[in-house]
């Protein structure tokens, strides 16, 4: 058996058992569709969270000042670890190219011998040292391109700051679960974010994070009857034409 061969064995084996639990997945979820993650007590759950450090001080029964803090009045914005923050996420792009492109090329070569110094007389009889080689050549290339997209998004996240850089930039992370009847909808939002970039209401757009990851997908009946079987992905990938 040769390693090309073993490693296709191999490689048909492992979609086959993906294929296999993501079938029970599926015939799990045949009753409701899929399910949202669970809700615990989130006492036990708290040490995995990003939580802010603790004053060192307490504050004093009389005082008004807080240790630890930047300024003397509150600040509802988004400035340390474990704080929310509100992403306004709004994208609508648009997008229309169109690309055309020719080219055309045409070669001509020809060489004769009638004198060289009485040279052409050895030639065959066959040969005629006037015509030894006339050669041409044409090509043509025509190619064309278009692309006209358009995507709108409008959606809002609660984000949790996760860390807190050296600059004072803000890490955010959010993650939020939708289910409508057996549809599920799951959107993740990560980037960086300026403090000065916070409004006072306490959120920030999609265009002032840095580094933004944004990912809005879905599990369903719907989702499920849109995705190609595995069996056609694997064939699309393996054959060669």
């Amino acid at each position: 058996m040769s390693v090309r061969l073993f490693k296709t064995i191999l490689l048909i084996g492992a979609a086959a058992s993906l294929g296999a639990c993501s079938a029970v997945d599926r015939v799990k979820d045949i009753d409701g569709g899929p399910k949202l993650a669970p809700i615990s007590n989130p006492t036990p759950q708290l040490p995995s969270l990003p939580m802010p450090a603790q004053p060192s001080e307490p504050r004093g029964a009389s005082s008004l000042w807080q240790p630890g803090a930047r300024s003397f009045f509150h600040d509802p914005r988004a400035s340390r670890v474990g704080d929310i923050i509100t992403v306004n996420v709004s994208v609508a792009d648009a997008a229309k190219l169109n690309n055309t492109t020719s080219r055309a090329r045409t070669n001509s070569e020809a060489a004769n011998m009638a004198n060289f110094f009485g040279l052409e007389k050895m030639l065959p009889s066959t040969m005629d040292p006037t015509n030894l080689v006339n050669m041409g050549s044409s090509n043509s290339n025509v190619g064309a391109g278009s692309i006209d997209r358009s995507e709108s998004v409008s959606l809002t996240l609660a984000a949790l700051v996760t860390q807190v850089l050296p600059n004072g930039n803000l890490v955010i992370g959010g993650h939020q679960q939708m289910k409508v009847n057996s549809e599920l909808r799951d959107l993740t939002v990560t980037g960086i974010v300026r403090t000065e970039d916070i409004t006072s209401a306490n959120t920030v757009d999609l265009s002032q994070i840095a580094e933004a990851r944004i990912a809005y997908g879905g599990a369903g009946t719907m989702s499920d009857v849109q995705t190609p079987r595995y069996g056609s992905q694997l064939f699309d990938i393996l054959m060669p034409w």
